[in-house]
């Protein structure tokens, strides 16, 4: 597939750097990750360990910042915005699931799932998130809380929490990787499921082909660099 470009991009990346130093020197983790995404794209994020996928994943979501270079999403750029409304632009446009699932254990399923909703402020929180539970088979697991979950179905309150926002971008990393093989593929078949849906941008990172092969797109990253 093409690549996009800039002025039709959900996503679009440009002269991406990032660099950490400490005592022993510099580390050059991602060097000039240049690309950009259309809605509705399918896109995996492959490579070897260590090659820089999950830090250029977390800069998508501007959970991390690049040494240089912009991220825009729907044209705005979010290194432009200070932190309050990275996260506010975040909340609205942008989720994100965890390989570790990242629930809150003193919440419930369905709080979980409320909770975006509710720090965005939305009505009818409640209604929303059961719906969106119950999309996921897990109407009647509302009440539960993580640990009476199996890990298949706390990433589907995962997911759930990620989609009932109905981001413009989803960004999942290793979405699968603490799931058995059934069980990740039941999860990955829903969530193109849901991003079909709902018209989602989605980019995952991963190792598995398989899920890679799902895609409409590959980015290969080797050594901090997009390969060609």
């Amino acid at each position: 597939m093409s690549e996009p470009n800039a002025a039709a991009a959900i996503v679009d990346v440009r002269h991406v750097f990032k660099s950490v130093t400490d005592s022993s020197g510099t580390l050059d983790i991602l060097q000039d990750i240049d690309f950009s995404l259309a809605p509705r794209e399918t896109v995996a994020i492959v490579g070897a360990s260590g090659s820089g996928k999950s830090t250029l994943l977390a800069i998508l979501a501007g959970l991390d910042t690049p040494s240089r270079g912009t991220v825009c999403i729907d044209g705005e750029d979010i290194f432009a915005l200070d932190e309050d409304a990275r996260a506010a632009m975040r909340a609205r446009r942008i989720g994100f699931v965890f390989q570790s699932f990242q629930l809150l254990s003193n919440l419930t399923a369905l709080e979980n799932a409320m909770l975006p909703l509710e720090l965005a402020g939305r009505p009818q929180a409640r209604r929303l998130a059961a719906e969106m539970l119950g999309r996921v088979g897990l109407g009647d697991r509302l009440s539960h809380y993580p640990r009476l979950l199996s890990g298949g179905e706390q990433q589907r309150v995962a997911l759930a929490r990620a989609f009932v926002m109905q981001p413009a971008v989803l960004l999942a990393d290793e979405p699968t990787g603490s799931l058995d093989f059934a069980t990740g593929e039941k999860v990955m078949r829903l969530m193109f499921d849901l991003n079909r849906e709902q018209g989602t941008t989605l980019v995952l990172v991963t190792h598995d082909r398989g899920i890679a092969d799902q895609c409409a797109r590959r980015i290969t990253i080797e050594a901090g660099r997009v390969r060609p």
